[in-house]
């Protein structure tokens, strides 16, 4: 069973996507980046015949939406990420899989892609057993997965200059050095900057019908519930992760555009 890992960082603000400051505040910035990270863990969730496994940075108890990311990873393996810069990080995540998970491939992905959904993860998977490494693409040259049968290849990226327009680029050729088959997975845009945050949030629904109407203990609306393969779709199937994948992270933009336009502070 392939190990599907997220690489996250706490959303506190002040820490996560800076760049959107202007014409986001801090704190608006980081309720965007909670709002990715718990799309993302909602289609991971529902991607069939995985092991979730979080590598986190910081604290979640300080973040931004922090009790419904730690219900959102209940019953996953949380490890802390290690290392000084990402390359390292990346790196020593894949190593700590390996460890963990003995002979099993990993897929990882991160939290800058709420678009994403359960097909695309289940793709993945599916080409991952073909070849030795995937990697989807960014549209800004970096990559937003990357899957290896043996997650120890990820050794590699402590030599790849992150977070520049050619990282995908030498991202690959570091694999193929490495004597690794390479095959490519759909190129997505990830969320770094105001317009990518525009983009992302048009392209993923975010009205009321991607919701559950069930309601918590508190009288909350409920998170939607996973309809995984092989049950039945009809009404349930529109309050599947699958359709409400980016749903929190469009309203919350929507509502974040809301505040700017009429000039109330986040």
């Amino acid at each position: 069973m392939t190990v599907l890992l997220v690489m996250a960082k706490a959303p506190v603000p002040g820490t996560v996507k800076t760049r959107l400051c202007p014409p986001a505040s801090h704190v608006q910035a980081a309720r965007i980046a909670a709002a990715a990270l718990l799309d993302s863990l909602d289609t991971v969730r529902a991607t069939p015949g995985v092991t979730p496994v979080l590598a986190l940075s910081g604290r979640l108890a300080d973040a931004e939406e922090a009790a419904d990311l730690t219900a959102a990873i209940d019953g996953w393996q949380i490890l802390p990420q290690r290392g000084t810069n990402l390359g390292e990080r990346l790196a020593n995540a894949h190593a700590d899989v390996a460890d963990a998970y003995p002979g099993r491939p990993v897929l990882q992905i991160g939290m800058d892609t709420p678009q994403l959904t359960p097909a695309h993860l289940d793709d993945a998977v599916h080409r991952l057993t073909l070849t030795d490494a995937v990697l989807g693409p960014a549209v800004d040259g970096g990559w937003w997965a990357l899957g290896l049968h043996n997650p120890r290849h990820a050794a590699v990226l402590t030599a790849v200059p992150m977070s520049t327009a050619l990282t995908g680029h030498h991202t690959i050729a570091a694999l193929r050095k490495q004597g690794l088959r390479v095959d490519s997975l759909p190129l997505l845009r990830d969320v770094d900057e105001w317009p990518d945050v525009l983009a992302v949030a048009a392209s993923t629904p975010g009205d009321a019908s991607a919701w559950s109407i069930d309601v918590n203990a508190n009288g909350r609306p409920g998170r939607a519930a996973a309809v995984m393969r092989g049950q039945s779709g009809g009404e349930d199937a529109a309050h599947s992760p699958r359709h409400a994948t980016g749903s929190r992270f469009a309203r919350q933009v929507a509502a974040i555009q809301r505040s700017l336009t009429a000039g109330f502070p986040g």
